[in-house]
């Protein structure tokens, strides 16, 4: 091939991946995250959604205060063991696996029947911080089964790798943690009364 057939080729090339990137510049920097592998210095990760959904607050509550029954529907929770239960708060000994690992760390739960349920990791060796919390407000007025949720999630995790691989799939694990309550919630209380809605939506 000459030379400027190569040249030609080349100029080709670039030029469709900046179409691509003006077209979806997400996708294309997922594109780069997975096959470049420079390395990546952001280890904290952080995720906030409010959302209009089709459940009443208690019945959501009631849901994320389960803890004894996470490994049952929460992704990668594959045990979830509850003890020390006060009024308004629990411990917690969770074991996630990301396979081909299983680690286990301790969680403090606060909880506030029926708008707030928090859980913040404090002792395990597969995060340096990690802090969820789910908050339950009135949803519309003429709809007594529904609610506002205000989701939070933050965390590092203590791995280089677990930490470049939460990079390149941050939103998914968040979006199908999310997911899987509300699929819990279908499941004990039935369909929605109204379908979900996203009304803020922020990460970092």
């Amino acid at each position: 091939m000459s030379v400027k057939a190569v040249a030609n080729a080349k100029h080709v090339f670039l030029s469709r991946n900046l179409v691509q990137y003006q077209r979806n510049p997400l996708l294309y920097s997922t594109y780069r995250g997975i096959f470049d592998f420079t390395p990546i210095t952001k280890t904290r990760r952080d995720f906030t959604q409010k959302k209009l959904v089709g459940y009443s607050m208690h019945q959501l509550y009631s849901v994320v205060a389960d803890v004894e029954k996470y490994n049952t529907f929460v992704p990668f929770c594959k045990k979830s063991f509850v003890y020390d239960r006060k009024p308004g708060s629990l411990k917690a000994d969770l074991i996630i696996g990301f396979p081909p690992l299983n680690e286990s760390y301790t969680s403090n739960v606060t909880l506030i029947k029926p708008t707030l349920v928090k859980a913040e990791c404090v002792d395990g060796r597969l995060f340096n911080y990690l802090l969820t919390a789910w908050q339950f407000s009135p949803g519309l007025k003429d709809i007594s089964q529904s609610c506002v949720i205000d989701f939070m999630v933050s965390f590092e995790f203590k791995s280089l790798l677990h930490s470049q691989l939460s990079n390149l799939f941050f939103d998914q694990l968040v979006k199908q943690m999310e997911y899987a309550f509300i699929e819990e919630a279908e499941a004990r209380y039935g369909p929605p009364a109204i379908k979900s809605h996203v009304l803020v939506s922020n990460k970092s």
